[in-house]
């Protein structure tokens, strides 16, 4: 009994194995590639499959979802011999199972390599400045070769970003202190401007302050002159009213003789030629005044040194 027992339970085991073997559950968004003695025979898709076990064997499970792969940094060289690394990460997704399986032998190592040697080919026609400034240029050069070249592996590259360009340290240091001097001039730039913006806004200022303050010197000036017209219009208005004799006038303008001689610089001043003809006049009032005050005899004072007035006789009145 103890053989057929052992029989028994052989044949359980086997049993059970044959139905793990047949039963073959794939997750979502993965794939199987399933080979009968050593040939493909097809692809498993999400879900239960059955498979004959002992005959059909899983050769690869494939991940359909989109995978992220950092590729460690890169020496390149550029078109000006200069030494820069430079870290990639591709972003790509397997869209053909049985492709990725049987095309190439390992994907992901020769997206890698096709990376570099594509990344070395586009950097290689570019100088370190247009390197650093053209990170789009070159993530669209290097997708469309990587495109072009993994869609025969069933392999489609979605993305392909510049994770870091490093030039060498000596290259960086003299950037760093080219990107100084390039704020320091900046800086100087803006400084210059600003102190010549106020200077102009200040001239401004003086000018439109110069021109207010002739503006209102000239109507200030304008005014006194409109004021003195007046008063001199009123004057003469005031004398032609009350009519005045040329007597009167001879005796006002000899009034304003000391007035002209005012003045400690006034050293030399100029006798003006009716000043005979004033002084005439005063001496014909003033031997008028003295006829009518009943001086006889001979030529009277005038009242004035060194002038004498000639006498006249008062005409009488029938």
């Amino acid at each position: 009994m103890e053989p057929v027992i052992i029989v028994l339970v052989i044949l359980v085991v086997l049993v059970f194995i044959a139905l793990i073997k047949t039963i073959q559950v794939i997750p979502q968004a993965s794939a199987a590639i399933v080979e009968r003695f050593g040939r493909y025979t097809r692809t498993l898709n999400a879900g239960l499959n059955i498979v004959v076990p002992f005959i059909d064997t899983i050769r690869n499970r494939i991940d359909l979802r989109e995978q992220v792969v950092p590729f460690p940094p890169q020496p390149v060289i550029t078109q000006d011999n200069l030494v820069v690394n430079i870290d990639t990460v591709i972003y790509y997704q397997v869209t053909d199972a049985r492709a990725a399986t049987y095309e190439v032998a390992s994907y992901i190592q020769a997206i890698e390599q096709l990376t570099v040697t594509t990344l070395r080919n586009i950097i290689g026609g570019m100088d370190l400045e247009r390197t650093l400034t053209s990170r789009e240029e070159i993530n669209a050069a290097l997708r469309g070769v990587l495109d072009e070249a993994t869609g025969k592996w069933g392999i489609r590259v979605n993305r392909v970003e510049l994770k870091a360009i490093e030039p060498p340290t000596s290259i960086q240091d003299s950037m760093e202190k080219q990107m100084r001097a390039d704020r320091d001039k900046r800086a100087a730039i803006l400084t210059a401007e600003g102190t010549r913006q106020a200077a102009i806004l200040t001239a401004e200022g003086e000018k439109q302050s110069q021109i207010l303050r002739a503006e209102g010197e000239a109507k200030a000036a304008a005014l006194r002159a409109e004021g003195e017209a007046q008063a001199v219009r009123t004057v003469f208005e005031a004398i032609h009213a009350g009519d005045p004799d040329q007597k009167l006038l001879s005796y006002q303008y000899l009034q304003m003789l000391p007035k002209i001689a005012e003045g400690d610089a006034n050293k030399l001043w100029i006798v003006p030629s009716e000043i005979g003809d004033a002084l005439k006049g005063l001496s014909g009032a003033m031997g008028n005044f003295g006829g009518l005050g009943g001086g006889s005899g001979g030529g009277g004072s005038t009242g004035i040194p060194g002038q004498a007035t000639e006498r006249r006789e008062k005409p009488s009145i029938d």
